[in-house]
């Protein structure tokens, strides 16, 4: 089975990491692994793993340019001669849509949020099979889209329980890491996702803000890269920051490839997300290395944060409420939380449950 895997761009985040792993477990069952974007850091990844990665442009948005690369990625696709096209995100999506309509090869999409409700978001919901991160997500679409529910596959995200593991974490790069950051004899919040106004940092800091009093070697530890589009957001969280006072205690470490030492070395991680911060990646990986989390959640989700057990939820926007769970996870004791992580949240089950999909359409 040939697989090709449409997303914007190679940098970071979970959509990103999830395209890597899906292209790593594909080649180790005997997959060809095909994965088409603009470029970026993980192309590197994609092919040490033993997939192809094809340069081309499934990122801009330009009307303009469009036509001729619908014929160019038609011509590709020829060539190519794939079992399944699966895109994972809205512009490859529309843009391998129009160009399959004459070829006629299985499609599949998957929705990783609550996308405003369009004509532009509802191209995720013309696949073959329609693969949802979550029930919620499942609602959205059925909600505001005429969708057959019967094409639609709810797969959770999955956490590679062999790279997410506490005897497997580089001690070296985490005492570097403190080092670096001044975090040695601190007590770590972390907060992990590229900087957009979808994580609300804005909480977060707010948050730092309210408990450096009770805790006073608190730091808010903020891991992600900010898009060139992004970078006047991230000066509008330093000077909050500094405005708030702790601009000493927050921590802008940028992006970091190894995401496991960052939950390692956190005492907490925080999931503020304005939109199902709950069910996120970063949730059960940080499950998977034992550090407990304080999360957002959302109507309709089964929740994965059970208070008092491996973390707190919080209300959205809400400093003051964060900042009580903090208190309240540095009062506490958490233990066992990776050993009772729901397996329905490991890679393998995403996995198999994303090739039983492809199953279904090309029949091999």
């Amino acid at each position: 089975m040939k697989v090709v895997q449409f997303l914007p761009e190679l940098n970071e985040g979970g959509v990103e990491r999830g395209t890597v792993e899906l292209n790593r477990e594909f080649i180790r069952r005997g997959l060809e692994s095909v994965v088409i974007s603009s470029g970026g850091k993980l192309v590197a990844q994609i092919e040490r793993d033993g997939g192809t990665h094809i340069a081309f442009d499934v990122c801009s948005k330009n009307p303009l340019t469009a036509p001729w690369r619908i014929l160019k990625l038609r011509a590709l696709l020829r060539s190519l001669q794939p079992d399944i096209l699966h895109a994972r995100s809205r512009v490859p999506a529309w843009l391998v849509w129009l160009a399959n309509r004459r070829l006629g090869y299985p499609f599949v999409t998957t929705v990783h949020g609550l996308n405003r409700p369009n004509k532009y978001s509802e191209i995720m919901t013309r696949g073959d099979r329609v693969i949802t991160v979550g029930d919620p997500v499942r609602d959205h679409i059925l909600k505001h889209y005429r969708v057959d529910p019967e094409k639609i596959r709810v797969i959770q995200r999955g956490v590679d329980m062999d790279q997410f593991d506490p005897a497997k974490v580089d001690r070296a790069f985490i005492d570097e890491f403190r080092k670096k950051y001044q975090l040695e004899g601190k007590y770590v919040v972390a907060s992990v996702g590229r900087i957009t106004w979808l994580k609300d940092y804005e909480t977060f800091i707010a948050a730092i803000s309210e408990v450096r009093v009770e805790i006073p070697e608190v730091v808010g530890l903020i891991v992600g890269g900010a898009h060139e589009s992004k970078q006047n957001y991230l000066g509008d969280l330093q000077k909050l920051a500094k405005q708030l006072g702790v601009a000493d205690q927050i921590v802008f470490s940028g992006s970091q490839a190894k995401i496991a030492e960052i939950y390692a070395l956190s005492d907490v991680l925080v999931n503020a997300s304005l939109k199902m911060g709950n069910i996120g990646r970063t949730i059960v990986e940080a499950f998977a290395l034992d550090t407990p989390v304080i999360a957002t959640t959302y109507e309709g989700l089964d929740n994965l944060v059970d208070n008092g057990v491996n973390g707190y939820l919080i209300k959205t926007r809400d400093p003051q409420d964060l900042a009580e769970k903090i208190r309240l996870v540095h009062q506490g004791a958490f233990k066992d939380i990776r050993k009772h992580l729901n397996p329905e949240y490991t890679l393998a089950t995403m996995v198999e449950r994303t090739l039983g999909v492809y199953r279904e359409l090309c029949k091999t």
